[in-house]
């Protein structure tokens, strides 16, 4: 998609949260500031919902830290030293006499210290927390210690359990469930009427349904709907999403990795995973479904042998990005 997204153009206001529990949660989390674990499967809304909340809790959007931990834990200190959120920390001295999880401990601490643009505190978003080693859990709970005054954490994860007690324990739990696909739909015909498409109630149900509980996917899935000039009905949204696929760029993904060209490979895992809300199951399936038709033989049994390996992985809640870019790092190696 060419066009801003509409995930970004519509993000909803803490009043058009689909689900009333959540709504009332972080209204008085706006009100009064706490520490929240949101948790619940992907594409249920929770990071959505925590960009709402500190829209409404602060003035300046800076006051909000946003630490996406797939992404954060896994960079080099190279990465973390060149990233704009974080460079001001970094020295040169450091970032050479300091290991990465030394960095990385060194980057939280001073996220949460430094003060507010505005208010009396900022709020600092740890999204997809699952990918949290333990070790780091232990640094985290410190700095939530420390700076209890200056700022609001708030964890959003698929995997609660992976969290440890003491972190738990200083954080109050709001559930969200995936949405209703009546939810979805009322989300939908706000954003299509907003954008003045046509529309009729079949062909957002069917969006609703083709996303099965992914509010992402289903906003990203009207809008691939709507560009194409007609409307979104029955018909018009089949024909967009029903034969949509992936194999095009999984080969150009496989290619790249083939090649050495990583970064090139991981970038389109990027377009999959969060530009378009694929689930790491579904990129993996259809990358082993293209890749029957590119290896035979012993290469084909050791890519099967790595993905089960990566399969019980991404059960158990780790990084997709993570786990996917490590598979196709393997393949550049091989």
């Amino acid at each position: 998609m060419d066009a801003p997204l509409w995930t970004e153009t519509h993000a909803p206001t803490l009043a058009e949260l689909p689900q009333e529990g959540v709504r009332e949660y972080l209204t008085r989390a706006s009100e009064e500031p706490i520490n929240l674990v949101l948790y619940g499967p992907k594409g249920a809304g929770k990071t959505a919902a925590v960009r709402a909340l500190a829209r409404e809790a602060h003035d300046s959007e800076n006051d909000l830290v946003e630490i996406n931990v797939a992404d954060f834990f896994g960079m080099t200190k190279k990465e973390l030293s060149e990233d704009p959120r974080f460079s001001s920390f970094i020295t040169p001295k450091r970032r050479r006499e300091t290991s990465k999880a030394g960095l990385i401990n060194h980057v939280l601490k001073e996220s949460a210290s430094y003060p507010p643009v505005s208010g009396d505190y900022k709020t600092i978003l740890l999204d997809n927390a699952e990918a949290i080693r333990e070790d780091f859990q232990q640094a985290l709970r410190r700095v939530m210690e420390r700076n209890h005054e200056a700022a609001q954490f708030v964890i959003t994860t698929r995997q609660p359990s992976a969290l440890i007690a003491p972190i738990v324990s200083r954080c109050f739990p709001v559930p969200v469930r995936a949405p209703t696909t009546a939810e979805t739909v009322e989300v939908l015909e706000g954003i299509v009427v907003e954008e003045g498409v046509e529309y009729d109630r079949e062909g957002l149900e069917y969006v609703a349904s083709y996303a099965d509980g992914d509010l992402r996917t289903a906003v990203l899935g009207a809008q691939t709907v709507a560009e194409n000039g007609e409307g979104i009905t029955m018909e018009t949204a089949y024909e967009a999403l029903g034969d949509v696929g992936v194999d095009d760029r999984i080969e150009d993904m496989l290619v790249n990795a083939e090649n050495g060209a990583f970064i090139d490979a991981r970038k389109l895992l990027d377009e999959l995973l969060i530009d378009e809300g694929y689930d790491g199951g579904e990129v993996l399936e259809d990358l082993l479904a293209t890749s029957r038709s590119r290896y035979n033989g012993e290469d084909l049994v050791a890519l099967y042998r790595r993905a089960g390996e990566i399969d019980m992985d991404l059960t158990e809640g780790t990084s997709d990005r993570i786990q996917l870019g490590q598979l196709l790092a393997d393949l550049g190696a091989d």
